[in-house]
């Protein structure tokens, strides 16, 4: 540890000095990943120089014992020892959970996507339902909110929505939710009491800023149209929505929440860059198959990751075992016990994978 944190150390002197270069401020992106590095390694090192002085004392302790030259220095070195040890493990712990790896976009803004599956009427209202719980969560939490797409059911709820998830680290934070969400409920168009399963996918993405991702305007095809959906008379008598299609990929990608085409033009944009960025994540992590066994789960968003079981008020997450006895205060936004217990697992992982 003591190496690593000397190496660690001589790094963020040699961030200190290149931050300070002007042909680093004027690269946005360069200048931008530096900060962040220094940002991390200086968290790191303000536990590390802690670490670092305890095992100074603790070795001058071992110095003046070993030596047994003053018997009544070396009695007050002896009692020390033990709280200098107990200091240290304690300290190393802490230092091994913050030199985990981190996932580069931990720290970015995010872009849910929610989608009604298997259940018709049923999964676009559960689809609504997980809308609510998460728009609950992050307003508790600071992360603000806003509505890219939606598509929404007649019966109530979404067929689809997109919504941008705007906070520190956003992304890092309700990335676990991505994959297939079942319900387990009496729908209120059932007669006979009897339970129905729906399905609902969510997907998680990273935000892309124009620095990761670069579109080629050639490479787009942008069409208008008149608004569909609810939102006014302004709205749905304009051309104001906007779809654009990734040439290339064939991606498409939608917006037509705003009245303004330019403001779903936009929207529409930053939706089509963080999907590309994705899509570039996603075929990377699958020609990297040891990095993904670190992840929770297997990545797959096909995945069913989590149950809601109405009669019994349960909700089980499948990819820790964790069930819980609070639907209700689940579906009200207090997720908060599951991220958490999603994000100890994760760095278990990652804490046994660097350990092997």
């Amino acid at each position: 540890m003591k190496d690593k944190l000397l190496t660690l150390n001589n790094r963020l002197q040699e961030l200190n000095e290149a931050l300070s270069a002007p042909d680093v401020h004027n690269d946005q992106k360069k200048f931008r990943d530096l900060s962040r590095e220094q940002n991390d390694l200086s968290q790191i090192m303000e536990i590390g120089n802690r670490y670092l002085k305890v095992l100074r004392d603790y070795e001058g302790n071992q110095a003046i014992i070993d030596a047994n030259e003053d018997a009544d220095l070396a009695e007050l070195a002896t009692m020390e020892q033990e709280e200098l040890k107990e200091e240290l493990e304690r300290l190393e712990e802490e230092l091994k959970i913050m030199l985990i790896p981190k996932d580069p976009d931990d720290h970015k803004n995010g872009i849910m996507e929610i989608r009604a599956g298997t259940g018709g009427d049923e999964a676009a209202i559960f689809a609504g339902d997980l809308y609510r719980m998460y728009s609950r969560y992050c307003e508790r939490h600071k992360i603000k909110t806003d509505v890219m797409n939606s598509n929404p059911s007649e019966r109530g709820g979404f067929k689809e929505i997109i919504f941008a998830l705007e906070g520190a680290g956003a992304y890092g934070i309700l990335k676990y939710e991505s994959g297939v969400h079942r319900v387990q409920r009496v729908p209120d168009t059932e007669t006979q009491g009897r339970v129905h399963t729906s399905a609902v996918s969510v997907v998680v993405l990273p935000e892309a800023e124009e620095v990761d991702v670069q579109i080629d305007p050639n490479e787009l095809r942008i069409d208008v149209y008149r608004s569909s959906g609810p939102g006014g008379q302004s709205v749905n008598t304009t051309d104001s929505a906007v779809r654009i299609t990734h040439i290339p990929t064939g991606l498409v990608v939608s917006c037509q929440d705003e009245k303004s085409q330019l403001k779903n033009k936009n929207k529409a944009l930053k939706v089509l860059r963080s999907r590309l960025l994705d899509q570039a994540m996603s075929e990377h992590n699958s020609a990297i198959a040891k990095q993904r066994k670190t992840m929770v789960g297997s990545g797959d968003r096909s995945a069913k990751i989590r149950t809601y079981n109405f009669p019994q008020g349960r909700v089980t997450d499948h990819r820790i075992g964790l069930t819980l006895y609070k639907l209700d205060r689940i579906m009200e936004g207090e997720i908060d016990e599951l991220i958490e217990a999603l994000q100890v697992e994760e760095r278990a992982k990652r804490l046994e994978e660097m350990t092997k």
